[in-house]
């Protein structure tokens, strides 16, 4: 979990620090938010080409080594010179990081029974959750008192605290299934997994259309400091813990279904307040803390349904997730760019709320068959 909490800073820290980079780099705000669009295309190729490839490493070998590498390449970022070492810097970073979210759960689902691989796997992804309300916060305090290179030094400085917590507690000895071109043939004709991956392409793509821009967005369209921007990172990512929690408390008796239905409901109602409210900025916070609860648990149901639809094709499937995850973000924070450059500030929260209404309408329509 403390892993996920380094994977998810590294990964949304350019979003915590947009304005930052973009006077010390001496590029736009778009071009700086290309770190984002760029690295999710990188970590999109990246889940499934590095889970195929190393699907028979042993997991304790595999996940401390990919925190070790996200813990030089965020130092080595804190020295990049420019834009362009950066963005190389951050292309290595995520091409090996994209092996820690899905292998962590797929490593989760080997050391607990069955019956409690719902809320195991949730506990996991409740790092994703922390990084949004503590990370986020704290990357963009940081950044703008002391600048977005020590917030390259701090994550470095945190994924070695993980690697050595993971390197002592992970039992020695666990081998996931082995992946190959047959199980990836057997993904494509399951049709229930190509719907879960649909969903998570869509309600990511939604998210990221605001989200990568949340801050400058704010700042736009309310006149929000630092601060009170740093706020609703933090609302955001509470809330996201507080969700995660309930998510973990109900998956195991509810179903992966009903609880999924649940989350990506409030994820819809918190993006379209966003839009509904934009200019007013108590409102939009209160729409982003409501869209919090929905962010990660949403998620995390998605990997618990992936590994329900097909459980000896889970390694696979959950790297897969974890790939159009990043697809969402690129095509998300994409068509966020295009709209923030022409200054269409209030066309972001009703394409995002867009993307979200056909993810939920997937959702309901995915609903499982009785024996």
């Amino acid at each position: 979990m403390l892993g996920n909490v380094v994977t998810g800073c590294s990964v949304l820290a350019p979003a915590g620090m947009l304005v930052e980079l973009s006077s010390g780099l001496d590029v736009s705000i778009r071009t700086a938010g290309l770190l984002i669009t760029f690295g999710a295309i990188m970590l999109c190729v990246g889940s499934p080409v590095t889970a195929w490839l190393t699907s028979r490493i042993e997991r304790r070998t595999l996940l401390t080594a990919t925190l070790a590498v996200l813990a030089l390449t965020n130092i080595a970022s804190a020295f990049a010179p420019d834009y362009a070492s950066l963005l190389g810097i951050r292309l290595i970073m995520l091409a090996v990081g994209a092996l820690y979210t899905p292998q962590a759960a797929g490593t989760g689902a080997l050391i607990v029974p069955v019956q409690k691989r719902g809320s195991t796997i949730a506990y996991i992804f409740l790092g994703w959750s922390l990084a949004a309300a503590v990370g986020l916060p704290a990357i963009t305090f940081i950044a703008s008192r002391y600048g977005w290179q020590a917030v390259y030094g701090a994550i470095g400085a945190m994924s070695c605290l993980s690697f050595l917590l993971l390197a002592w507690r992970l039992p020695a000895g666990l081998i996931g299934a082995p992946v190959d071109l047959k199980t990836w043939a057997a993904i494509g004709r399951n049709r229930m997994i190509l719907l879960l991956l649909l969903i998570t392409t869509a309600q990511m793509s939604g998210q990221f259309v605001i989200f990568t821009y949340m801050g400058p967005l704010l700042a736009r369209l309310t006149g929000a400091g630092p601060d009170p921007i740093a706020l609703v990172f933090a609302c955001y990512g509470i809330c996201g813990v507080i969700g995660t929690a309930i998510a973990t408390r109900i998956v195991d008796s509810w179903g992966a279904w009903k609880t999924s239905v649940l989350f990506t409901s409030v994820l819809f109602a918190g993006v379209s307040g966003w839009a509904l409210s934009a200019g007013i900025y108590p409102l939009m916070a209160a729409a982003v803390a409501i869209w919090g609860i929905g962010f990660a648990s949403t998620n995390s149901m998605q990997q618990v349904r992936l590994v329900g639809a097909a459980p000896a094709l889970a390694s696979a499937s959950i790297s897969l997730n974890t790939s159009v995850l990043y697809v969402g973000q690129a095509i998300g924070s994409a068509i966020g760019g295009f709209l923030y450059a022409r200054d269409l500030f209030l066309a972001n929260g009703y394409v995002g709320a867009a993307f979200v209404a056909i993810a939920l309408t997937t959702v309901i329509l995915t609903k499982p068959k009785k024996a």
